[in-house]
């Protein structure tokens, strides 16, 4: 892409990065409005704010010197200028037109950041062109099989390469990944891929296991596809705009909003999560003191405290991101899953104010992605099926998000065809697993989470390739959140996505168990008894079980699970609740309430099983923080039923 500047004794480089921001916005801005956009009796103003995103693209474009985005902006520009004089009526064509050259305008963005190769502009002026003379432009070519360099990492290790090179034995019509010679830096992989899927789906899928912005698709050089005995690259890999880029508000103005770079508030969220810690640490180290000293000094901690929590409710508001921001790509996919599928959609969104943790917004952005894809292909039916079933031609999808106390509900609906208890169970039973017909719904819906599942007939680019679900699940347990499928056969089906509103800090309750403390997210807890008082049964002379009013829990011993020598079982019940599935831990000690600062151990040591992360406590400890969801999965999802039969002749 040509770049010069103006003037040869100013570094415009320097101002480069509020450019790209400011037009990434624009385009957001554009693209909302063309999908708006009424075809047959377009709004005035409405072609006004496009032409407006437009003009301030390329007068920036023009200023740096980057000469294809200010051609393609001022081709726009000649285009939109003459639909909003009504020179010319736009259709649906029209539209579709502008909005691949808004997709265009963000690949140059990213080609601009050197996050892939320069995309070519030439067809599209062209077609801009003739559409502003009012010729019909040219449909666009087919894509053809694309020969593509695949660049990963830098990988601090190499074990996410196996997923990502499994899908192409898993999937056999994927195509073929060759590995290339390493290019000398750490960390770096090289691949060469063969395939016919569109670059942007592959993209799509390699998310899954490798993180976005680690991932990089170009056109296969001559001497990479020599090294890999693969003919030369024969299509252009449309580029990606790299995940990460802060998302914001495209209304806001200069004067009320400010921009920080994302390190800077990273470096503040850590900065006061140790300041909740020390202040812990002076809290715990006043209670030793003489109660003279003690008065004297729990006033001002009291202050400190209540200062010490605005100051981080304060800070974490400024990561914190509207759904909003999410909820506003989707629009485009529906649109553009319509005219692939053949079907008509209609999408309603709820809660867009609902606020989440900026790292959580980009890793969910995916998972949601895919399961408003599955809605779309598996769920809605064709306009046909609809009307013979008195439903209207277009199916609405739904996104939803709410606040649930300590965390965020997300929901994605359709009003389709539901999902079928016999196809999951014959698929299920063709591939060995259980499948019990005296299942409950919730079970059987879960079968789909498994590896490789999928009910679809044949293979579509959109989906039916068994990839998705089961990754689905896992990014969100990884976020420490949890799935849930509620359906209704000829009504539609629904999933929740459970999320904490961050992964910093959280509301936790700490336990003893031996001489070791642990951590227990609060909002998983539902109750503590003694279990002195409650009613506990053995069962095979190993297990135990609670019966507590209408319900029989496992009991699970964490000095057992854990493994904390020269202590016994304890005697304190904690009743916890994941997934709609409870269980009770016996603990020795509750220690008290808290705010907590998570520390991920994957980073700092590695995953461990029933462990979700660390905390450093005010004594200056470590404390282990349990996976709630891993410990009541491990209980075993029939273990209460067990147990119920079991107790029902005692009762």
């Amino acid at each position: 892409m040509k770049s010069h500047h103006a003037d040869a004794g100013i570094d415009l480089t320097q101002f480069h990065a509020p450019f790209f921001e400011e037009a990434r916005e624009q385009l957001d801005l554009m693209e909302q409005r063309l999908l708006g956009l009424d075809a047959a009796r377009p709004d005035d103003e409405a072609l006004h704010a496009i032409f407006r995103c437009a003009h301030s693209v390329k007068g920036g474009a023009a200023s740096f010197g980057f000469a294809d985005m200010a051609s393609l902006t001022h081709r726009m520009e000649t285009l939109l200028d003459r639909l909003r004089r009504h020179e010319l009526t736009p259709g649906a064509g029209c539209a579709d037109l502008l909005l691949r050259a808004t997709d265009l305008l963000r690949a140059q963005l990213a080609a601009l950041q050197g996050a892939a190769a320069a995309p070519p502009v030439h067809a599209l002026l062209a077609e801009l062109q003739a559409a502003a003379a009012g010729q019909d432009a040219p449909a666009p070519a087919a894509p053809a099989g694309c020969a593509l360099l695949l660049t990963v990492g830098p990988l601090a290790n190499d074990g996410a390469l196996g997923g990502l090179l499994e899908l192409f034995a898993d999937i056999p019509d994927l195509g073929q990944i060759e590995a290339l010679p390493a290019d000398g830096r750490p960390g770096m992989h090289r691949f060469a891929v063969h395939s016919q899927t569109s670059p942007a789906e592959l993209l799509d899928l390699f998310s899954f296991h490798v993180d976005a912005t680690q991932l990089r698709l170009d056109p296969l050089p001559a001497d990479a596809a020599d090294a890999a005995g693969a003919p030369e690259a024969v299509a252009q890999a449309p580029a990606r705009e790299p995940a990460g880029a802060p998302p914001a508000s495209a209304s806001a103005s200069a004067e009320s909003s400010l921009r920080v770079a994302v390190d800077k508030v990273d470096r503040l969220v850590n900065l006061v999560g140790e300041l909740v810690i020390s202040q812990s640490m002076l809290a715990q180290a006043c209670g030793g003191l003489e109660p003279d000293a003690q008065r004297r000094l729990a006033a001002g901690l009291a202050e400190l405290e209540r200062h010490t929590r605005d100051l981080q409710e304060s800070v974490m508001s400024i990561r914190m991101i509207p759904m909003t921001n999410v909820f506003s790509r989707f629009p485009r996919l529906l649109r553009d899953l319509g005219a692939q599928l053949g079907k008509r959609f209609e999408l309603l969104t709820l809660g867009g104010a609902t606020e989440l943790d900026k790292g959580l917004i980009e890793k969910i952005t995916e998972p949601l992605t895919h399961l408003v894809r599955n809605s779309c292909d598996h769920g809605i039916e064709t306009p046909a099926e609809r009307r013979a079933a008195g439903k209207p031609e277009a199916g609405t999808v739904t996104l939803a998000a709410s606040h649930q106390g300590g965390s965020v509900l997300i929901e994605v609906r359709d009003d389709g065809r539901g999902l079928s208890r016999e196809a999951i169970l014959r698929k299920a039973r063709e591939r060995g697993l259980p499948a019990d017909g005296a299942l409950a719904d919730e079970q059987v819906w879960a079968l789909i989470f498994e590896p490789g599942f999928s009910t679809a007939d044949r293979v579509t680019e959109v989906s039916g390739r068994g990839v998705g679900m089961d990754v689905v699940r896992r990014t969100i347990a990884a976020l420490g959140g949890r799935v849930e499928i509620e359906s209704a056969a000829g009504r539609g089906t629904t999933v929740r996505v459970r999320l904490p509103l961050t992964l910093a800090i959280m509301e936790a309750m700490t336990l003893r168990v031996g001489d070791e403390c642990y951590v227990l997210p609060l909002a998983s807890v539902v109750e503590s008894l003694h279990g002195d008082a409650a009613r506990l049964r053995t069962i095979g002379g190993r297990a135990e079980v609670l019966a507590l009013r209408d319900e029989v829990l496992p009991v699970l011993c964490l000095a057992t699970q854990f493994g904390v020598t020269g202590a016994d079982a304890g005697s304190i019940l904690v009743v916890v609740e994941s997934e709609g599935r409870r269980v009770a831990l016996r603990v020795h000690e509750l220690l008290g309430q808290q705010q907590v600062v998570v520390k991920n151990l994957e980073t700092h040591y590695m995953r461990v099983d029933r462990l979700s992360g660390a905390t450093i406590l005010g004594d200056g400890r470590v404390a282990l923080i349990l996976d709630i969801d891993a410990l009541v999965r491990g209980a075993g999802p029939a273990a209460a039923d067990v147990a119920q039969a079991a107790l029902e002749p005692a009762a």
